[in-house]
């Protein structure tokens, strides 16, 4: 605790174990124990000492009045902090004021004679003090929100809330959990009723689908013969090409006829040859795309008959 905090108890020497804030409520535990303090203190410095009290003679009827109205004052006050419970901090006792009041008070009673005083206050006048003071002496403690007390409250009340909201919704939770298994249920039994049902069609289409595997197989293996024969094609033909060319280039160069005749007729064979060849290739082509017809006409007849009928696609639905 520092220096400024609580001046009085750090010049007296006295430890404390809680901080300045609990002395802002004015009221509590911590509040009488300063007090108490400062009272044992100031009475030191009076030197003042206790003496055996004498007891007077007379009746308690006042003190007896005095006492009933006083609880009566007390319950109001509490009344009226449960009534108003947001006051502003205005009306938070201050404790420099109590100091000052109790310094003065210790100062009046320094003047006086160390001796029983009897009272001689009237008890309606006390009454109407105290009602006029009441307002004064209000007392507003705030709740603070991060007290432990408030949280396991509200931890109650939210676990009462659940277990009240679960009585109500178990019932329709356990409605809802048959009405699912039930639904469950049919749904495996209509599963298995179909599978049952498209067993023998699914065979017959994983058989149309092997067959369509194989055929694809067949008709890739036809196309990569078809395309070795066409680049063996495409190569006679080139070196043909060159042949005629050399052929042109040393006709030219020779003067005789005889070769020129010869080279003629040589032309005139290998032209022959040359039909004779394309004829050939055009049959080979032709009978490759007759194969290629009856592959697909024998794939489009499976297909078709691997189609599901009508009557049993009725019967079904």
């Amino acid at each position: 605790m520092n220096m400024c905090d609580a001046p009085c108890c750090v010049c007296q020497g006295v430890k404390v174990d809680f901080p300045p804030s609990k002395l802002k409520s004015g009221s509590g535990e911590h509040v009488c124990f300063v007090l108490d303090r400062l009272a044992e203190e100031a009475l030191k410095r009076r030197g003042f000492s206790f003496k055996r009290p004498n007891y007077p003679t007379e009746t308690t009827e006042e003190e007896s009045v005095v006492e009933d109205n006083a609880e009566l004052t007390l319950s109001k006050v509490e009344e009226e902090m449960i009534e108003e419970p947001d006051e502003d901090e205005e009306n938070v006792m201050d404790l420099e004021a109590l100091k000052l009041r109790s310094t003065h008070t210790e100062a009046e009673a320094s003047s006086k004679p160390d001796e029983i005083l009897e009272s001689t206050v009237d008890a309606a006048e006390w009454n109407l003090e105290v009602e006029r003071v009441l307002p004064q002496l209000k007392v507003t403690i705030r709740t603070d929100n991060k007290d432990w007390r408030i949280h396991v409250d509200q931890m109650h009340q939210h676990r009462d809330g659940i277990k009240s909201s679960l009585k109500e919704a178990k019932s329709y939770l356990d409605k809802l959990q048959e009405d699912i298994g039930k639904t469950l249920e049919k749904v495996s039994s209509r599963e298995k009723y179909i599978n049952n049902q498209l067993e023998h069609l699914i065979q017959d289409y994983r058989g149309a689908q092997a067959k369509l595997s194989e055929a694809k197989e067949r008709y890739q293996q036809a196309s990569g013969g078809v395309t070795e024969r066409t680049r063996v094609l495409a190569e006679i033909s080139e070196e043909l090409e060159k042949v005629k060319q050399e052929m042109e280039e040393k006709g030219s160069s020779m003067s005789d006829g005889a070769p020129v005749v010869k080279i003629k007729q040589s032309l005139t064979k290998l032209k022959q040859e040359i039909v004779q060849m394309d004829v050939r290739i055009g049959v080979v082509e032709h009978t490759l795309l007759q194969a290629k017809l009856k592959e697909k006409s024998n794939m489009t007849r499976d297909m078709h008959a691997t189609n599901i009928p009508e009557p049993a696609a009725g019967s079904f639905a």
